[in-house]
């Protein structure tokens, strides 16, 4: 991927944070989804919002969103901009509690969520007649990769390939990283802004999850995963969650096409922490900017756009239709 950032926005930070507020991200007026409701395994529900494929045979590009994200976070509508472009399907699913009320069962989403992952891409393809990409951003991109790493080679009779953007793919690394100094100061308290009173809500659903006090009194990631996301979905803690939920140890494992986007001056994935092309086995393509910050990758003149990552990422991809 040759990536140049402007002149303009130097640095990972402004990368990160201008293009997530004022970069234009499509040339028209955003998508117009529709919406459907999943009822899932467990008794709950999980909501996806479509953009429908010019014929039924087109491809359909299934994008799972990062932390606190939706089907209108920036970079969810500059890749359904771009599928509108090509006349593919488009579909994000949302991790549960992120598409604008509250679910029932006592869980959340995670960064390993792999499970919920399977279950959404097989409900994708019992419906859908034409061939299915995947793509995944931060959160989403980690999920992502922890199911094709467990999924095998089953994975590419469900996908024909797999792209992953600005994931977190060593946990404990992107969790020390967001913890420190300005990160801690701005996205820290951006992301525990939501995710608290989502997690006080979840406790009034069901009172005694966790403890009150101490979710409270959480000022970072590492206090919030602790008390509520790694006992919520079965991890003995933190570290547990962290260590098991990270996708880098097992990318060697995949059996499907799949690309890692990282750049190199993400505030919240280390240059250190990413993995070489060594590393990850020969289905598996790195790319590695030294510029882009945390999805960001903006281009063009001041208020500058988005559009061009879903244009690398997506003619990546159509190589595998």
């Amino acid at each position: 991927m040759r990536y140049v950032a402007p002149r303009w926005l130097p640095g990972g930070n402004l990368q990160t944070i201008w293009p997530a507020l004022y970069a234009r991200r499509t040339d028209g007026p955003p998508p117009a989804y529709r919406r459907e409701r999943w009822a899932t395994p467990d008794g709950d529900f999980v909501d996806v919002d479509f953009m429908d494929a010019a014929t039924p045979s087109a491809p359909l590009l299934v994008l799972f969103h990062g932390l606190e994200g939706s089907s209108r976070s920036h970079y969810a509508e500059a890749f359904a901009a771009f599928a509108a472009t090509r006349g593919w399907g488009f579909a994000v699913p949302h991790f549960r509690g992120c598409s604008g009320e509250i679910n029932r069962a006592p869980r959340a989403y995670h960064s390993g969520d792999f499970e919920e992952v399977d279950w959404m891409l097989a409900r994708f393809a019992a419906q859908h007649t034409g061939p299915m990409l995947a793509a995944g951003v931060s959160l989403g991109g980690n999920a992502l990769l922890r199911w094709a790493e467990e999924a095998g080679a089953e994975a590419a009779r469900r996908v024909r390939a797999v792209a992953s953007i600005s994931a977190p793919l060593d946990l404990a690394a992107g969790g020390a990283a967001i913890g420190r100094g300005f990160n801690r100061l701005v996205y820290t308290r951006m992301f525990l802004a939501t995710m608290k009173p989502k997690a006080l809500a979840k406790l009034a659903q069901h009172p005694g999850l966790f403890d009150r006090d101490a979710l409270l009194a959480a000022r970072d990631l590492y206090a919030f995963d602790n008390v509520f996301t790694a006992p919520l979905h079965g991890f003995r803690d933190v570290d547990d969650y962290w260590s098991r939920g990270s996708s880098k140890p097992h990318l060697a494992d995949i059996r499907v096409p799949t690309l890692v986007v990282n750049a190199l001056n993400d505030p919240f994935v280390p240059a250190a922490s990413l993995p070489r092309q060594a590393e990850v086995g020969a289905h598996v393509t790195l790319w590695q900017p030294a510029h882009g910050g945390h999805v960001g990758f903006p281009l063009g003149l001041p208020p500058g756009h988005v559009r061009g990552l879903p244009a690398h990422v997506g003619d990546w991809l159509t190589q595998h239709v």
